[in-house]
């Protein structure tokens, strides 16, 4: 690479080697690394407001003379100097300071300061303001929009500037590449758009550059969005290098599988399952991801793809984030495989002793052809015979990391097990072709015939009397009920004790009726224990945590009650509401909020009553939230751009795609290149 990439931080004035230590923790090496440091936001320096015109919350730059200086004990001592302009006074207040500060704002010395200007006891007042003394000739005031940049302990703004300012000196000398091809559509310099966003000049448009929408960010982001596209091809060439079985399709293995249910796939089920049998059969590992909304039949397309593998004489794995959504699946599984001779075995953070040893026993033997299990299943004393096959269910409970540490468990010379990911997160068309552009999609878009939507209702906690007066009489009616307790603490302990006092106080409101607890606390065989209980029916109100999002099919549940629904996103309510509308009659969820709501809280609630279309609420709670909260906390390293933004940049990804697509088959000595200049550290999505 040519020009300014090379050169090394140390090259700047002032940095010596322990500053340019410091700045290496923080990912700045090059020079390069500077220019792509992006400023967070800007202050307007660059003129001077009167006294008289500041006003409450603004960030200003005054000049005036200090007509007194005094330290005041009061609850905290500080430092108080009053500031005059001709058109009125303002208060300029330190709480750390020295004597030798205070020497230095002697009365009828002049000085200009920037801060945020706020109300105090006496008047118009700034905290710790920046400011400097002024002499006859006062000087010009700032000549650009001053940057603010993201930063670490240790390194403060003045300290950026000066870096980014002598870089961009540089950058007028030694031009940056373009690495890019030419787009008609994006013409703005690579160079220009750096200087631009570095030293905006004092006309910039200051509403596009806060929304994101100056045409030098939408260069930039652009560049990023194709970095990011190429490090996760690549992370899929990585995949699929080293070959895999080639599965072909037993057609007659899924017939009689298929004949053995109660029901028809839908056409949207068959679609994915040929897709997915198709992929199977080629000696490229498979990289698909499953999207369905909430009851659309997944698990059924899973497991016509394990029979595919397990019929070609493979090893399937079954990966579920949650030990509830594992056992889910093991009674599936079970019940559908075991009148076909298919040998299972199950395994999870809780298997220990003679147990656990058996289990792996029985899988690195190869004596279990279908394996089911939480996160244990990566772990290493976990050996397979012939993984052919690895599905992981939620996705975006995972990270990148633990969906391919399982994939590292094929056995010598097989190449990589093919891999298919599903998930019940509808997520938007625009955020999937970014965090996963490594893997190919199918949707099923399609509920199985007889589901009944489920009607979404708003109501106040103060009319919980009613509500619950209203699941006395849905179960009086032969109906069963969730109630849903939700909390802002993500301690398991504390979710358990509002779970069980919930319960308490609907057993004692409820005495006729039989009331189930289930949260993250239970051991396992108690967890189990209860589900059955309700999906028999022996339950008829079940008190839980979000422990129930994912995987819990009770068809007589027609009725769900979500306390305090505002602390939840709305993927994670849309998950938790598809528990009820399994079986075909009417079924309800109760929204019990507690007043007042947000703006954002009366938004993400009016979703959820308007639409029970995941895809519309998935792009809803993208709009909301962001997409590290849509994806998962696991998936956040994904979408850590420093520029580009979901969903404001959307509309540039068809550019992306093309751009990348151009890029690999044109020039594909700037992939290299490209990565390290966006990804960083991220780097290790090209290196997995």
């Amino acid at each position: 690479m040519d020009g300014i990439a090379c050169l090394s931080v140390q090259e700047l004035r002032g940095v010596g080697p322990k500053l340019a230590q410091k700045l290496a923790d923080y990912g700045v090496r090059q020079l390069e690394d500077l220019l792509f440091h992006l400023p967070l936001r800007y202050q307007d320096r660059t003129r001077v407001t009167p006294i008289a015109a500041a006003r409450e919350g603004m960030d200003v730059v005054i000049e005036g003379e200090v007509r007194a200086a005094d330290v005041v004990f009061g609850r905290r001592r500080s430092l108080v100097a009053r500031l005059q302009d001709g058109s009125g006074t303002l208060t300029l207040r330190f709480f750390h300071f020295s004597a030798a500060q205070k020497n230095n704002l002697q009365p009828g010395s002049r000085v200009r300061c920037f801060g945020q200007v706020r109300r105090g006891g006496s008047g118009l007042e700034m905290y710790h303001p920046e400011y400097r003394h002024l002499r006859e000739d006062a000087g010009p005031v700032e000549e650009a929009l001053t940057p603010v940049y993201p930063t670490t302990e240790g390194l403060g703004q003045a300290q950026w500037r000066k870096l980014c300012g002598q870089a961009l000196g540089l950058l007028r000398r030694a031009p940056v590449q373009e690495l890019l091809p030419p787009s008609k559509q994006y013409p703005y310099d690579l160079a220009a758009a750096l200087q631009f966003l570095h030293a905006p000049p004092p006309d910039a448009p200051q509403e596009l550059l806060r929304a994101g929408e100056h045409p030098a960010q939408m260069r930039l982001a652009l560049e990023e969005l194709v970095a990011h596209n190429l490090s996760l091809q690549r992370l899929r060439e990585y995949q699929q290098r080293d070959g895999a079985p080639a599965l072909p399709p037993r057609r007659e293995d899924i017939a009689a599988f298929l004949a053995t249910l109660p029901f028809q796939p839908t056409a949207a089920q068959q679609r994915v399952i040929a897709e997915i049998a198709a992929d199977l059969a080629r000696p490229v590992p498979m990289l698909r991801l499953v999207q369905g909304d909430v009851g659309s039949g997944k698990t059924l397309v899973a497991a016509a793809a394990a029979l595919q593998a397990i019929g070609n004489g493979y090893q399937v794995a079954i990966m579920a984030p949650t030990e509830l959504l594992a056992e889910q699946h093991w009674q599936n599984f079970h019940a559908w495989f075991e009148p076909l001779g298919v040998g299972m075995e199950w395994l999870s953070g809780r298997s220990r002793g003679a147990r656990r040893n058996s289990a792996l026993a029985r899988i690195a033997g190869g004596e279990a052809a279908l394996v089911i299990g939480t996160h244990a299943l990566f772990q290493s004393d976990v050996a397979f015979s012939r993984l052919g096959l690895v599905i992981v269910d939620e996705q975006h409970r995972f990270g990148v990391h633990q969906r391919l540490a399982l994939t590292e468990k094929a056995a010598p010379g097989e190449g990589r097990p093919h891999q298919l990911v599903m998930t019940a997160t509808p997520i938007p068309r625009t955020l999937s072709m970014v965090a996963y552009a490594d893997l190919d999609c199918s949707v099923i878009d399609e509920l199985p015939p007889g589901r009944q939507p489920v009607q979404t209702a708003l109501i106040d906690s103060d009319r919980r009397d009613e509500v619950v007066q209203r699941v006395a009489a849905a179960c009086a009616a032969g109906r069963q009920a969730y109630w849903v307790c939700t909390l802002v603490e993500e301690s398991d302990a504390l979710q358990a004790q509002a779970a069980e006092a919930t319960a308490s106080e609907l057993a004692a409101a409820l005495p006729h009726l039989s009331v189930g607890l289930v949260h993250g606390r239970l051991k396992a065989a108690q967890k189990e224990q209860v589900m059955a209980a309700f999906k028999a029916g022996d339950i008829a109100l079940l008190v839980a945590t979000t422990v129930i999002e994912v995987g819990v099919d009770v068809p007589r549940a027609s009725l769900m009650i979500i306390e305090n629904p505002e602390r939840l996103g709305l993927a994670q309510l849309h998950q938790l509401r598809g528990r009820v509308g399994r079986g075909s009659q009417a079924s309800h969820c109760v929204l019990l909020y507690q007043n007042p709501l947000s703006a954002t809280g009366k938004q993400r609630l009016g979703a959820m009553r308007e639409s029970t279309d995941g895809f519309y609420i998935a792009e809803k709670d993208l709009q909301l939230r962001g997409p590290g909260e849509v994806l998962g906390t696991r998936q956040t390293g994904l979408m850590e751009f420093r520029i580009a933004e979901l969903p404001g940049h959307a509309h540039l990804l068809p550019e992306v795609q093309r751009m990348a697509e151009r890029i690999r088959a044109d020039y594909p000595e700037r992939i290299d290149p490209l990565i390290k200049r966006w990804t960083g550290a991220g780097e290790r999505f090209a290196k997995v």
